[in-house]
């Protein structure tokens, strides 16, 4: 039998990602100017209409992809087998500490992202910490 956690921060992070992804793919200039400003947004788009094409095409198709692991994780949120869940919790924090350290060696050479860094490593932090807590909460339903 699973934890009860489990579902709560899976249907979490799941709404955040189908959140994320769908703006992403249909209001990517507006998401990018909330995010970063309008002026580093501007930057962001391209120079010719050849590179903005580019530019929006991989966007939508990363925010196709965050949509997906979305709704990924809306269906693992229903698994009920405590050792996978336990599993997938571990795999989760070591995926987003490595999001954080890859923003902190790739968007740090960025100086039009390096303002928005620490925000978003704090995110990912977050992010991992949540899984952390519930692997705390499992590990002591485990030994109570």
């Amino acid at each position: 039998m699973g934890s009860s956690g489990f579902p709560v921060i899976c249907l979490l992070h799941s709404l955040i990602a189908v959140a994320c992804g769908a703006m992403m793919m249909f209001y990517t200039r507006e998401i990018s100017a909330f995010g970063h400003g309008k002026e580093t947004a501007s930057k962001l788009q391209g120079s010719t209409p050849h590179d903005e094409l580019l530019i929006r095409t991989s966007e939508s198709f990363s925010g196709l992809l965050l949509f997906v692991i979305g709704f990924l994780l809306f269906m693992i949120a229903f698994v009920k087998d405590s050792r996978f869940q336990s599993f997938f919790a571990k795999g989760c924090v070591l995926l987003h500490l490595s999001v954080a350290v890859w923003r902190i060696y790739f968007e740090m050479k960025l100086e039009d992202l390096a303002r928005d860094l620490p925000r978003l490593v704090i995110g990912d932090v977050a992010l991992a910490l949540s899984w952390v807590f519930f692997l705390v909460y499992s590990w002591r339903e485990k030994y109570d």
